[in-house]
C-alpha cells in the first residue's frame, strides 16, 4: 500500500500548530511526527495541515431564504442544486456535516455510495415541531407553503408524548442519524416567536427516550431561554443557536455536558440577502435584526463559562461555501483562532460521536486532511481561511 507523507508543514494538534509531517496509508493516518518518510511526498512547506473540518448545522437542500424563488422552483430541482452545495462545502475543507433538515436518506446514500462528491453526513431528515412551531408551514392566508412532502420526508409536526413517539420512530425508519427538534420559535417561521418555548418537559423527555432507544442523539433548535432549559434538562445533546441563553441555561448546559452550536452567521445571512434584494418579509427581518446582538452576547457568555462549543453555520439559509466565515465571527466575539479551529475539528467530532475516527491528526484516524497555505490561525482571524485552502483529502483521497 502506498505510503504518502505530507512533509515540511505545520500540524494543527487540536490546541496549537507545530512543525510536523503526516503519513497516510490507504484511508488512515499511520504516523505524525518530524522527519517521516513515504513512497510519495506531498510538499507541505509553508502550509498548515488541518484535520478535515466539520460543520454541525447545514441544509444542503436549501439554497437561500428566498421564499418566492422556492415557490417557483420545480420539486426535484433542489436535489440537483444540493450537488453544487455539497461541492462548495467540501471546497472549504469541510469533510463532515450534520444536515439539520431537508436531506433525505437518498441524498445521504448518494454520497455514501460515491455517486456524488460531498462531505460525509449525518441527517436529521426533517425537524420535529409542535403545531404553530418553527417547522409548521401554515400561513395566515390559510395555505401551507413548504414544498410537498415526499416519501423520504415525513410530516413531523406533532403534539403530546404519544404523537411524538410515533414521529421519532418514523424518522428513524426514514434513516435519521440525528433527531432535530424545535424547542422554541425561530426567525424564518413567520408565525412563531423566538422568545417562546415550545414543547413541554414530558414531550421532550419522550423524544429523547425514543432517540436513545434507537442509539441516536437529539439536537434542538432553541432560541428562547426557557426553550433551551427544557431541552437541556431533558437530555438533548446540542443546543442550536442559543440566542437568549440565560445564566441558568449555562449552568444547566455545564451540568449536563450539552454542546452549543451557535450558528452566528444565521441571522446575518438573512439580513445580507435582504440587503442584496431578496424578498424577505418584514416580520422575518425584524426578528433577524432583534436576535443579532443578543446572539453575540449568548455566545460570549457560553464561551466564557466553558460550555462545549462546536461549529455550525446554518448554511442553506444563506450561501453554501461561506461556512468558514463562522470561525472568524467566533474569534471576533472572544475565541482564539486555535479555539475556533478546535470547535471545528475535535469538539465537533466528539459532538457527532465520531471522535474515534475523525477530528484530529493522529495515528489510526481516518485520513481527512486540509492543506492551508500559510498560517491557518492567522487566516481564521483575518477571514481568509477559505481562500487559502490548497487541497482537501477525504479518506486519504485528494478530492479538491
Amino acid at each position: 500500500m502506498t505510503r504518502i507523507v505530507f512533509s515540511g508543514g505545520r500540524v494543527f494538534t487540536g490546541r496549537a500548530t507545530e512543525p510536523g509531517d503526516v503519513v497516510v496509508e490507504g484511508d488512515r493516518i499511520v504516523d505524525v511526527g518530524i522527519g517521516l518518510d513515504g513512497d510519495t511526498v506531498v510538499d507541505a512547506t509553508g502550509h498548515t495541515i488541518l484535520p478535515g473540518l466539520f460543520d454541525c448545522h447545514v441544509h444542503f437542500m436549501f439554497s437561500g431564504a428566498d421564499l418566492v424563488r422556492s415557490l417557483n422552483t420545480p420539486f426535484s430541482l433542489p436535489f440537483y442544486e444540493a450537488i453544487g452545495n455539497m461541492k462548495a462545502t467540501l471546497e472549504c475543507g469541510i469533510t463532515t456535516v450534520r444536515d439539520a433538515l431537508g436531506a433525505d436518506l437518498g441524498v445521504a446514500e448518494a454520497v455514501r455510495r460515491g455517486l456524488i462528491q460531498g462531505p460525509r453526513m449525518q441527517i436529521a431528515v426533517n425537524m420535529v415541531s409542535q403545531t404553530g412551531g418553527h417547522n409548521d408551514d401554515w400561513m395566515q392566508c390559510g395555505a401551507h407553503i413548504s414544498p410537498p412532502l415526499h416519501p423520504g420526508l415525513p410530516d413531523t409536526v406533532a403534539d403530546g408524548p404519544e404523537e411524538l413517539r410515533k414521529v421519532i420512530r418514523t424518522l428513524v425508519r426514514h434513516g435519521a442519524d440525528i433527531i432535530k427538534i424545535a424547542s422554541s420559535g425561530g426567525v424564518m417561521s413567520p408565525r412563531s416567536n423566538p422568545r417562546h418555548a415550545h414543547f413541554r418537559d414530558e414531550e421532550i423527555a419522550m423524544i429523547v427516550q425514543e432517540a436513545n432507544a434507537a442509539g441516536i442523539a437529539v439536537m434542538s433548535h432553541a432560541m428562547s431561554g426557557d426553550g433551551i432549559l427544557t431541552a437541556v434538562r431533558n437530555g438533548v445533546r446540542s443546543i442550536e443557536h442559543g440566542v437568549f441563553l440565560t445564566d441558568e441555561g449555562v449552568e444547566e448546559m455545564l451540568k449536563n455536558g450539552t454542546w452549543l452550536v451557535p450558528t452566528l452567521m444565521a441571522p446575518r445571512m438573512v439580513l445580507d440577502q435582504a440587503a442584496a434584494g431578496v424578498a424577505i418579509s418584514d416580520v422575518i427581518l425584524d426578528k433577524a435584526r432583534t436576535v443579532v446582538a443578543q446572539h453575540t452576547q449568548a455566545f460570549q457568555k457560553a464561551h466564557a463559562a466553558g460550555v462545549k462549543i462546536a461549529m455550525g453555520t446554518d448554511s442553506g439559509v444563506g450561501p453554501h461555501g461561506d461556512n468558514l466565515n463562522e470561525l472568524t465571527l467566533m474569534v471576533e466575539y472572544g475565541m482564539t483562532p486555535a479555539e475556533a479551529l478546535y470547535a471545528t475539528t475535535t469538539s465537533a467530532a466528539e459532538l457527532m460521536r465520531l471522535g474515534n475516527e475523525l477530528g484530529e491528526l493522529a495515528p489510526g484516524k481516518l485520513a481527512d486532511l486540509v492543506l492551508v497555505e500559510g498560517d491557518a490561525e492567522q487566516h481564521v482571524k483575518a477571514g481568509t481561511l477559505k481562500q487559502s485552502v490548497r487541497a482537501v483529502y477525504q479518506n486519504g483521497v485528494n478530492v479538491i
